[in-house]
């Protein structure tokens, strides 16, 4: 599990934390957990979400469960540099929705002595590495995978499979669209496809 950094106290640094994981693991409940006990311990703490990700709230994040956090909405990573800046914890969520530069910014940052704590999808509906997340996984301190159940084998599930026809890399959704399945079962239903 996760443990705060405590060391060394007198010559604080920023870093970064990344949750990942296929859809309905808890990725983003997660990163509201660990915001809400920064926010407990009096620490700034800011939030911030792609613009486009307007599925339950337009000015909050919002988990699966519906446990929500005031965040916001920006159209660049560059703005998030900008306004959390002067944050004691930044938190980015849906991360695999910005470009590249989230990779500079968050590092920016956390050479700044800003603790990043960002969640986000690692794998496309394909199956493939998804935008900047694989880079932000590299650059961070600590990674943290989280896995939701498969309904269909009971094993963990690892992969976030589209259950519409769309082929766009971005398709917001939710249950309707989705459906988070094992390797086995993954694999399976993309060899019916091809």
């Amino acid at each position: 599990m996760f443990l705060e950094n405590t060391i060394n106290h007198a010559k604080q640094s920023g870093w970064m934390e990344v949750i990942c994981g296929s859809m309905f693991s808890g990725k983003t409940e997660e990163l509201i957990r660990r915001l809400r006990r920064a926010e407990m311990a009096g620490q700034n703490v800011e939030i911030f979400k792609p613009k486009l990700d307007t599925r339950y709230a337009e000015e909050e994040v919002v988990s699966h469960n519906r446990n929500t956090i005031r965040s916001t909405p920006v159209e660049s990573p560059n703005e998030i540099l900008l306004l959390g800046s002067t944050c004691d914890v930044v938190g980015i969520d849906e991360a695999q929705f910005f470009d590249e530069s989230i990779v500079e910014v968050a590092n920016q940052l956390a050479n700044n002595g800003i603790r990043v704590v960002i969640a986000g999808l690692d794998m496309d509906f394909l199956g493939r590495p998804f935008g900047p997340i694989p880079n932000l996984m590299a650059t961070a301190e600590y990674v943290t995978k989280v896995h939701a159940i498969c309904k269909r084998t009971g094993n963990l599930a690892n992969y976030s499979m589209r259950t519409t026809a769309s082929t766009d890399l971005v398709q917001l959704g939710e249950t309707e669209s989705y459906e988070a399945v094992s390797r086995k079962v993954f694999n399976e239903e993309i060899s019916k496809k091809n």
